[in-house]
């Protein structure tokens, strides 16, 4: 089929130093399995519906499941993007994706929490990114679907390396959030919210570049297995976003 997705080898071997290594009988094929893992994620796909030019549909989704268990995507990710050295400049933004009843199914069940929460538009988590100057993602972080854009950018705050400014909407308007990245020399770009009584100054042109962030989250949201959550443990739907955060955006850097 001309639309199935295949990574180059060149591609697989930038990403094969975070696999895990095999034990006994050798791992099938990496190449094709990742691709094929890649390619139902992408496309929205059932595991069993994948294309045979993958191999068995089961092979994919154990694979997918174990390698997500054991935070392999993740630290896929986080290899390609830590990469780049330190950023002068960062973007912060917050964005909500929903969540299907399939996902939410057994919403109070489980030892892990499976960050899904209600909001007015229904059941949904929170993909909170902290994005470098050209709009390229450098931290996530899944929450439920009502945490506060600041909370979540608290959580991040220890994550973040150390830049001169980073830009912020005004949902991430808040004292202490201002105050925490003052304390640590980054100077905040971001407006005063509508209820704050003195507004507080930014600089309106750097503002206007915060569209990168937004353009991510759209490339983010083209994947439709991360546009709609299908996945009830948090762990294997936050592995889709960082493979696909990795392809979309890290993995042809050099």
């Amino acid at each position: 089929m001309a639309n199935l997705f295949w990574l180059t080898k060149a591609q697989i071997e930038r990403i094969s130093r975070d696999f895990p290594l095999s034990h006994g009988v050798p791992r099938v094929d990496d190449q094709r399995v990742v691709s094929g893992i890649i390619h139902v994620i992408r496309n929205g796909l059932r595991w069993r519906d994948a294309p045979a030019e993958y191999g068995p549909h089961k092979t994919l989704y154990n694979r997918f499941v174990r390698w997500s268990r054991m935070g392999v995507f993740n630290r896929i990710f986080a290899g390609l993007a830590g990469r780049k050295g330190q950023p002068g400049r960062l973007m912060i933004d917050a964005t909500h994706l929903k969540a299907h009843r399939t996902a939410a199914s057994l919403l109070k069940k489980g030892l892990f929490p499976r960050p899904i929460g209600r909001t007015k538009g229904g059941l949904n988590s929170k993909l909170h990114v902290v994005s470098d100057g050209d709009g390229r993602p450098l931290v996530m972080l899944l929450s439920e679907g009502q945490m506060s854009d600041h909370k979540g950018a608290a959580l991040m705050l220890d994550a973040l390396p150390p830049p001169r400014i980073l830009i912020g909407d005004k949902g991430h308007d808040s004292n202490r959030f201002r105050q925490a990245l003052t304390a640590r020399g980054i100077e905040p770009c971001i407006p005063s919210h509508r209820g704050r009584k003195q507004r507080i100054v930014h600089d309106r042109k750097l503002y206007r570049q915060r569209h990168r962030i937004e353009n991510m989250f759209g490339r983010l949201k083209d994947w439709r297995r991360i546009v709609m959550r299908h996945d009830r443990c948090a762990h294997t739907f936050m592995s889709a976003i960082c493979l696909a955060a990795a392809i979309l955006f890290w993995i042809n850097e050099p």
